[in-house]
């Protein structure tokens, strides 16, 4: 499978690009090679293969999730439009 010019040029219109024709001629080639690419991988058999996510086994780093009093309290409660006390009050959203 290959892209030709008139294809990226039509591409780059509906993107909103402005290509000169020196770089509709680069992602031409640019974008045939990366077709032709595919269609070599779609050749592979793939049915002994498991589905994954990822290509690599990747662990997501994260810390226990710990309530903690903000040292700073006072200072937020301080810039709330409306406080009542310790606590910020909001409009009433629910009906009765």
């Amino acid at each position: 499978m290959s892209i030709d010019r008139e294809q990226v040029h039509k591409v780059a219109h509906l993107a909103r690009l402005a290509l000169t024709p020196t770089e509709e001629e680069q992602f031409t080639t640019q974008l045939s090679s990366i077709l032709d690419y595919f269609e070599q991988l779609s050749q592979l058999d793939t049915s002994e293969v498991e589905p994954t996510t990822r290509a690599i086994d990747m662990v997501n780093v994260t810390r226990p999730d710990a309530l903690q009093p903000d040292p700073n309290r006072e200072q937020i409660l301080d810039g709330a439009p409306d406080r009542d006390g310790e606590y910020f009050r909001v409009p009433q959203i629910l009906n009765d």
